[in-house]
């Protein structure tokens, strides 16, 4: 294929996808144009791609900036498995390992050189005088913010990268990031005016169901059903404590099902050991602490599972983020308890920041103890509105009678607006109840004209409105501010341009009671895409092992899916598969061909007829070179041409002019007039002393005789 600098033919040859998804056009194109950029995209929404692709158009090395040495191999296996150049550098290498990959690196044998923040920083002054760089990509950088759920010490110093390459754009990208978050980590970096991007947080293929006070035996039974009516899948239950994925997963192997665990209690080589084994298929279910799972790019995740309430809003929704990063149907199911909130309550009081975190952990109690769809609270926390409920989670499964509670929010707001957003839950209610308190008075709050405009609610009914306010996404705490609360861009619509929106009953809330009974099962109907999909594993399985790589690697379950459904019998057919990219049917196209077209055979369904002229036609509108055609259809490069020859008599293809010249035409011409009129190809190849390939009078052949045609 012709080198192109278009992105879109470039996420087609490597990636393998006809169509960039949300926003990340727009942020490669901000790339190219060397803009700094702050990337907030859902995990599995195409982060990576952000920057990946960018590295292969730009002229020089990209770094990569990435937390985990786990996570750094499976980025780099993804991409050398869509023939990109990439490695890692990092601690685990011996001497001459590193040297030979510095070697290749200063020979611009590698588009994108992955790096923990420790390792580039020690790098930074052979990289200045060695290396040209042209992108600085720093990955979950939420890591670098004292505000963010999982910062990380190492992360701060990466402020050095735009003093040391002021000129060198840097794209900083985070799956989860609340706004103050944002704001932290554009200023840690010394990004420069950055385009900031915020793709949509929801996940619409992820089912989110929670369970409260289920007791123990009866919680057990019900995972291991939830587990056993999703065969073949994998997944991950999160659970508090080491010594609970231990016990969870013993537990779950007595119920007969493939289960390891893994904390930061074992040693490095048995948590590698575990995370292969999950990685490659031979383990189904990771019993696993937060630990788990930020090192993995396993696409084929189907489910999910929190033993116990998370800590936060962020933690949670990366880690339910990890099932169904190939966009497939994927389910979520969270069990939480009292003894839960207390347990982490504990924790709290002898961490830092102990009033922000307090009031996170409010926020994820709050989720779970909704009367009203789970997916907008979710999206609310991260400022961001669903305006209909999302027909995915169990509350929408059992709705709650709602009210019009535009007039009530109003007032809320209005009292909210007047005090300049300089309050938190507890005073604007004493506002709105008309409250003589002293701090109401010294504020001058009693003057307001919204001061007791909802004194007909008692405390409690505020609160839990209130409450619902901020889940629906009206409302907003600056944590940074006191815990103030603010109006958001909804909720000035609510305001002052009457958006209408709908509230939960308080004495409605009273009735509504967590312990709603799960459906576990899921359809299990088989059908000839289901049965040719787990046919297609296997043989995925086969080549996993064979090149010992992860089987996701190789192909996505969406690939095998698209694979499944159009069941493509030509090799020109797999250019519409989501995820065939030139490289990967250049390597796995004939394989998956030949296995599928088998499969028909033995299933007794029928398959098109092929036509060679019209494959090899396919293939070169989508721009392969003649030597990629021969190799991807195991045939010689002349048979290709002797294609290219029928096409253009047939007027498939208008011109040969790629191929041949008009120099090349005339000696063709003349050779046939002394020996005489001939259309073999011996005799004209030996009058012309075997100068001219047989392809190229093949060619000449056909258009002197279409000449003459229409002469």
């Amino acid at each position: 294929m012709q080198t192109t600098i278009n992105p879109q033919a470039t996420l087609k040859k490597h990636f393998g996808f006809d169509q960039f998804r949300p926003l990340q056009e727009e942020i490669i194109a901000g790339v190219l144009n060397q803009k700094d950029s702050l990337v907030l995209m859902p995990t599995g929404g195409g982060k990576s791609v952000c920057f990946q692709l960018p590295a292969l158009l730009l002229p020089n090395i990209t770094l990569v900036v990435s937390p985990l040495i786990a996570l750094m191999k499976d980025q780099v296996e993804a991409l050398k498995a869509n023939g990109i150049q990439a490695d890692f550098l990092n601690s685990t290498m011996d001497d001459n390992d590193q040297e030979i990959l510095i070697q290749n690196v200063r020979k611009g044998e590698v588009k994108l050189l992955y790096l923990s923040p420790e390792k580039l920083l020690t790098l930074i002054p052979f990289l200045k005088s060695n290396i040209k760089i042209s992108l600085i990509a720093i990955d979950e950088a939420h890591c670098i913010s004292q505000w963010g759920h999982d910062f990380r010490p190492e992360y701060t110093k990466l402020g050095l990268l735009k003093e040391t390459w002021p000129e060198v754009p840097i794209i900083a990208l985070t799956a989860t990031a609340d706004k103050i978050t944002r704001k932290d980590i554009a200023t840690q970096l010394s990004l420069q005016n950055p385009m900031v991007y915020v793709a949509s947080f929801d996940r619409p293929n992820l089912s989110l169901s929670v369970r409260f006070g289920v007791k123990k035996k009866k919680k057990l039974e019900e995972i291991a059903a939830f587990i056993h009516a999703r065969k073949n899948e994998s997944g991950i239950i999160y659970c508090l404590s080491r010594k609970s994925t231990e016990e969870m997963a013993e537990e779950m192997t007595g119920f007969g099902i493939s289960a390891e665990y893994y904390h930061a209690g074992m040693s490095a080589e048995e948590r590698n050991k575990v995370q292969d084994n999950f990685i490659n298929d031979r383990t189904k279910v990771i019993c696993a602490t937060i630990a788990f799972g930020m090192g993995i790019d396993k696409s084929n995740v189907r489910f999910v599972i929190h033993n116990n309430l998370p800590k936060n809003m962020e933690g949670y929704y990366q880690e339910i983020g990890r099932a169904g990063r190939d966009g497939l149907p994927s389910d979520t199911l969270l069990y939480y308890s009292i003894g839960d909130v207390v347990m982490l309550r504990n924790f709290i009081e002898d961490s830092g920041q102990k009033e922000l975190n307090h009031e996170k952990l409010n926020r994820i109690q709050q989720y779970a103890e909704t009367p009203i769809c789970r997916r907008i609270i979710l999206l609310a926390y991260f400022g961001e509105t669903l305006e209909q409920p999302c027909n995915n989670c169990d509350v929408c499964k059992q709705p709650r009678k709602t009210f019009d509670g535009t007039l009530l929010a109003q007032k809320a707001l209005s009292a909210l607006a007047r005090t300049n957003e300089k309050v938190g839950v507890n005073i604007l209610i004493d506002i709105l109840r008309g409250s003589h308190r002293k701090e109401i008075i010294d504020n001058g709050y009693n003057t307001i004209k919204t001061f007791g405009a909802g004194k007909e609610y008692s405390f409690h009914d505020w609160q839990k409105y209130i409450l619902q306010m901020l889940n629906l996404g009206l409302l907003e705490i600056a944590y940074d501010e006191n815990f103030n609360l603010k109006i958001s861009q909804f909720g000035k619509e609510v305001l002052f341009e009457n958006k209408k929106i709908a509230l939960v009953h308080s004495d409605e809330l009273e009735k509504f009671e967590a312990k709603k009974k799960r459906d576990l099962s899921i359809d299990d109907t088989k059908d000839l895409d289901a049965d040719l999909f787990d046919y297609l594993r296997g043989i995925r399985r086969g080549l996993a092992e064979k090149e010992n790589v992860p089987a996701y690697v190789i192909f996505s379950d969406a690939t095998l899916q698209d694979l499944s459904r159009n069941k493509p019998v030509q090799l020109s057919d797999l250019l519409k598969i989501g995820g065939m990219g030139e490289f990967k049917i250049k390597k796995y196209g004939n394989t998956f061909i030949k296995e599928i077209k088998q499969w028909l055979k033995q299933n007794d369904v029928k398959t098109p007829k092929s036509d060679t002229y019209t494959e090899t036609f396919k293939l070169l509108q989508e721009r392969y070179s003649i030597e990629e055609i021969a190799l991807a259809r195991q045939m010689h490069e002349t048979t290709i041409y002797s294609h290219i020859a029928h096409l253009y008599t047939k007027n498939e293809i208008d011109n040969l002019d790629a191929y041949i010249s008009e120099n090349d035409v005339n000696v063709v011409r003349s050779a046939m007039k002394e020996i005489g009129e001939t259309q073999k190809l011996n005799p004209l190849h030996s009058f012309l002393k075997e100068e001219i390939p047989y392809h190229i009078i093949r060619l000449c052949l056909a258009k002197i005789n279409k000449e003459d045609e229409e002469n």
